[in-house]
């Protein structure tokens, strides 16, 4: 996996190498990275070097020894600052000799089993085929070292890269920026693709051409933020889902982060990605030291599809850890929705017990359980349950749901706290404020100062008082603001703030969860606020949105799809018409959308109908069957010729059970034919093909009741409102059977209603509609 060869190193995993030398001067210089090249050795690096034949004009030359020698066209691993590279420095720091300059160069490696474990942030992990390489720099004028970790996953095509900076001198370093990683590449066109968006709106793909300059996407929220998620592509020209190349970044940190590509007027490339340097300063005292994040990197020749599939298997064999790694996620039921924070225990068990008749695993009590909790403007950062709500309090209520034959989870906010609390009237300094300004608020709630050791005590005291007094499995952890008004009296440098802000939150959860590790931990931020790879090393699973609309989760699901597996994907089907949009979907589509993740159920099942609960029982059951297909099966985003479509596909690790989810967003008139489109099939076994058999309500049809019934009703009239109740009809169910490659090939549908026939034979999708298909192998 490791391999060195006179000062050339080089990475391999299955499917890709990485290579880089040490150059004469001492500087780590970028060779290549892409497919794998066989057995390279010393020979490569003159044929991949980039060539140094002629002086470029306005550079620096870093020795007069040789002219053409310059670090502004040199491929770097990692730059220095003011030694002649003018592109954007990974490390910006005001040094023990006064100056911002520095030059860190060779001094020796080191190779490891395994990967090497931080002292102060998560990182991936694993033993087998992992190996590590540790290239130490160093600046002899200020005393400092540099030591570069890179990391192969050699399974997963991944290789991880971070640095930590050592100071040696008797004098403090202030460190404005440090990167977790630096490359340069040879420019391929790129584009550079993002995941941006908002509350309610997370993860909507996002495309832009790399031009001249630098292309930035950060977050300065406090957190790694819905509006940026840390995750981005660069795609070379011509890429496609399926084909081309296609480099993927991630950021294994919960906090303020920035990525970074910048093209030279030379044509490379420098990708960047850190803690963003935004309010950041951290003083590195003499004979300590500052590790960056751990940064992730994958290549893939088969388009943006094939670097998804590296970090879906990367972060469920390296990420998600302890007892919920590769584990089936339980099905739950979450009562927001239906209650909000109105509610009692009669409520709260007529609601479970209507959820283990429809099949859920696990019963989720939400906001509002604790003291004076009846809205969202009192009771954060109080302990102490609501008995009016809850006269048994959770050990009562846990106890009745158990006995019902499912798990019981609570809802926390730990991380914040409300003026009207007792803890703020006994505790005020415990809140994130400056001194002597108003503060601002956020859902009418502070931040508290988890920098401060004795707050990240009280969490940890609480909280933990809390899941020991009750027989608790799950717990889902909000975080439902931004940061602002950041200042902690326990640093005198508040720009250590917000690194040390997460610091403290993952100390926090590693004292809560490490000993209860049957505890599912699933991590929410207003929903997709806070979905990264840090709360991944702690909670297997992260609520997606608060949008449940299935129409909106299609692009917030499909784009964390390019960043992380289903399996960690919270997804629930909520009632229509949604509370977010106000846009009326089929049951069948929100659960179709919901089954491409960790399903849930959240609203108020007492109004169910008859034909609702039977829809949504068969759902469930159908869920189980197909559960590790769809948490943990390969997933492919299937192509679509038409804008209006979107396809999505699971293949279990044999390739011999599948599912694909066939979405239509806005119907058009008189459909031409849809092709679905499979994939990750075995070419040469044969499969069949079936729809999996789905309910249409009588209301869908309206006034075209009158012209397939025998006698003539009132669409709006009683009696078909009261059949829609408890009556439905199937939806057109297809089959289909051939060799795989056949099948992959493409699958003409049957037609659509086109708005002039109808039979039993028909696709009935109309806007948002949708189908699923079963792909089983014959021999299964």
């Amino acid at each position: 996996m490791i391999s060195v060869n006179e000062n050339c190193f080089f990475l391999h995993t299955r499917h890709t190498t990485y290579a880089f030398c040490i150059t004469k001067y001492g500087h780590p210089e970028h060779l290549y990275y892409g497919e794998r090249l066989d057995e390279p050795d010393a020979a490569a690096a003159p044929l991949l070097a980039l060539k140094r034949t002629a002086q470029v004009g306005s550079t620096i030359a870093y020795s007069q020894e040789d002219l053409n020698y310059s670090l502004d066209i040199l491929p770097l691993e990692y730059s220095s600052a003011g030694c002649g590279d003018f592109r954007n420095s990974p490390i910006e720091a005001l040094m023990p000799d006064g100056s911002y300059s520095c030059d860190f160069l060779y001094t020796g490696y080191k190779i490891m089993e395994g990967c090497h474990p931080m002292k102060t942030l998560p990182c991936a992990t694993g033993t087998e085929d992992v190996a590590a390489l540790c290239i130490s720099l160093n600046d002899t004028r200020n005393e400092a070292e540099l030591d570069l970790y890179y990391t192969v996953y050699e399974k997963t095509d991944v290789i991880t890269r971070r640095c930590v900076l050592k100071n040696r001198s008797s004098s403090s370093i202030l460190l404005r920026n440090l990167a977790s990683m630096n490359l340069d590449l040879i420019s391929q066109n790129f584009t550079m693709i993002t995941f941006d968006g908002g509350w309610a709106k997370e993860a909507h793909i996002h495309k832009r051409r790399i031009s001249y300059g630098i292309t930035v996407n950060s977050s300065v929220t406090g957190s790694s933020s819905n509006r940026h998620n840390p995750g981005f592509f660069l795609a070379a020209d011509g890429y496609t889902e399926q084909t081309g190349n296609v480099y993927g970044f991630n950021l294994i940190y919960s906090g303020n982060h920035q990525g970074l590509a910048e093209l030279s007027g030379h044509d490379t490339v420098r990708v960047q990605l850190g803690i963003n340097p935004h309010c950041f300063s951290f003083e590195v005292k003499p004979d300590e030291e500052f590790e960056a994040p751990e940064a992730v990197m994958t290549f893939s020749s088969r388009g943006l599809g094939g670097a998804s599939r590296h970090f879906h298997s990367f972060i469920n064999e390296h990420i998600v850890r302890g007892r919920w790694k590769k584990r089936p996620r339980p099905v739950l039921y979450n009562n927001w929705e239906a209650c909000f924070f109105k509610f009692d225990e009669k409520k709260l068990l007529s609601l479970a017990k209507e959820a283990k008749g429809l099949g859920a695993e696990l019963f989720v009590l939400d906001d509002g359980w604790f003291g004076s909790r009846d809205s969202d403007t009192s009771g954060l950062g109080d302990y102490d349950v609501n008995k009016k709500k809850l006269p048994g309090g959770l050990t009562g209520l846990a106890s009745k749901i158990n006995s019902m034959g499912m798990k019981f989870g609570l809802w926390f906010e730990p991380e914040m706290v409300n003026e009207d609390s007792r803890l703020y009237r006994t505790h005020p300094e415990y809140a994130v404020v400056i001194p002597g300004k108003k503060p601002n608020l956020g859902r009418n709630q502070l931040v508290l100062d988890l920098c401060n050791p004795e707050v990240r005590d009280y969490i940890v005291e609480h909280v933990g008082q809390i899941l020991d007094s009750a027989s608790i499995s799950y717990v889902k952890w909000d975080m439902n603001r931004h940061i602002t008004d950041a200042y902690s009296p326990c640093m005198k440098n508040q720009g250590e703030f917000y690194h040390r802000y997460i610091c403290g939150l993952y100390e926090v959860l590693d004292r809560i969860f490490s000993p209860r590790p049957h505890i599912l931990l699933e991590s929410c931020s207003s929903g997709g606020n806070r979905f990264d790879l840090g709360m991944l090393c702690y909670s297997p699973q992260i609520w997606a949105s608060d949008d449940t609309d299935p129409i909106e989760r299609l692009k917030i699901q499909g784009g964390l799809s390019c960043l992380y597996p289903l399996s960690c994907i919270g997804a629930h089907v909520s009632a229509s018409p949604h509370q977010q949009t106000l846009r009326s979907t089929q049951l069948s589509t929100r659960f179709n959308v919901a089954a491409f993740g960790c399903l849930g159920y959240e609203l108020d099942l007492d109004n169910l109908t008859l034909a609702e609960r039977r829809e949504i029982k068969k759902q469930i059951t159908f869920y189980k069957k197909y559960r590790m297909v769809f948490q943990y099966g390969t997933f492919y985003r299937l192509p679509s010729p038409k804008d209006n479509k979107v396809c999505w596909q699971c293949v279990s690790p044999d390739r011999k059970h599948s599912a694909a989810g066939f979405f239509q967003t806005l119907s058009g008139a008189s459909e031409g034919p849809d092709v679905l489109m499979l994939s990750g099939l075995k070419r040469d076994i044969s499969y069949t093909v079936s729809t999996k058999p789905q309910n249409l309500y009588i209301e869908q049809f309206g006034e075209l009741t009158k012209h397939v019934l025998p006698v003539e009703l009132n669409p709006n009239g009683l009696i078909l409102h009261t059949a829609n109740k408890y009556y439905t009809l199937t939806d057109c169910v297809e089959h289909y059977r051939g060799k795989g490659a056949l099948i992959m090939a493409g699958i003409p549908l049957n037609n659509q209603f086109m708005g002039s026939y109808y039979n039993e034979n028909t696709r009935l999708l109309g806007d948002c509609g949708s189908s699923l298909y079963i792909i089983e192998a014959e021999d299964a």
